[in-house]
């Protein structure tokens, strides 16, 4: 009885050793293909939680030719931030988030709901706040693109912006080297899942990129402030971490309620 446990524990420690050598391999082998593939202005690290830059990069989406337009419902200098709530709510959550970063979408999947719900009650005004560091670190517009497409849902109402967000996250790329949103019709097929969001304003700003200039400014913005990473949550301004630990899955609903009741100003 005592071999059969000891040759158990031994075969669970070999195999909790293969694992994390080859979860090694794989993050030596993203580095590696950041490197070699043309990420010369930013390299992407995976920490606990999050997706990290390294250098300031904007993304590989080229400058739009469009003028500066700033969505309607957003708020602070050129548009940069987009709320949610009672503008006279006393308590802020701040959210940071880069529509290709896995762990932003396991924040709002698993929370956002949340986070409309007590916005609406008053419990606090959310500030979202985006990042397009991934498209320059792993090639693409799927950031950018999928911001800009948020752009002209916020255009539309901040209800209509919080649906499609919970859309495209809900149908987020499994892996953050797929620039899946970099895809115009991918970005409308998903606004069909938002009743009424498919205007023809909408649909013109997604395809023909019309807020991409906002984009940019949104996007700077990330560095301005000195953010390192995505997602960033705070509550104001203490830093609240809601990963679970397990995977890109947030914490539950209740467990976030807590924090906001240890956390928030008196």
């Amino acid at each position: 009885m005592a071999t059969s446990t000891t040759n158990d524990r031994q075969s669970e420690a070999r195999e909790r050793l293969r694992m994390e050598l080859k979860e090694a391999a794989r993050r030596a082998k993203l580095r590696r293909r950041l490197l070699l593939g043309g990420a010369v202005a930013a390299v992407l690290a995976i920490a606990a939680g999050g997706a990290v830059y390294a250098t300031n990069s904007h993304g590989s989406e080229q400058a739009s030719d469009n003028p500066f337009v700033q969505p309607a419902h957003t708020t602070g200098k050129d548009g940069i931030t987009v709320p949610y709530g009672k503008a006279g709510a006393k308590n802020v959550l701040s959210v940071w988030l880069d529509p290709r970063c896995p762990y932003c979408a396991g924040v709002e999947t698993g929370l956002g709901k949340t986070f409309r719900e007590e916005a609406d009650a008053g419990t606090f005004r959310v500030e979202y706040h985006f990042a397009t560091f991934l498209d320059g670190a792993l090639g693409g517009k799927g950031s950018k693109r999928a911001l800009n497409a948020l752009g002209a849902a916020v255009n539309e109402s901040p209800e209509k912006f919080m649906e499609y967000l919970q859309v495209l996250y809900t149908n987020h790329p499994e892996k953050e080297t797929n620039d899946k949103f970099g895809s115009t019709a991918t970005l409308l097929d998903l606004a069909d899942q938002v009743p009424g969001l498919r205007t023809p304003a909408f649909n013109k700003a997604v395809k023909e990129l019309t807020y991409m200039p906002w984009v940019d400014r949104v996007s700077q913005a990330f560095y301005d402030q000195g953010k390192k990473g995505t997602p960033d949550v705070s509550l104001d301004g203490r830093q609240l971490t809601l990963n679970s630990g397990t995977g890109i899955e947030s914490i539950v609903p209740d467990a976030f309620r807590k924090l906001v009741v240890d956390n928030r100003k008196p």
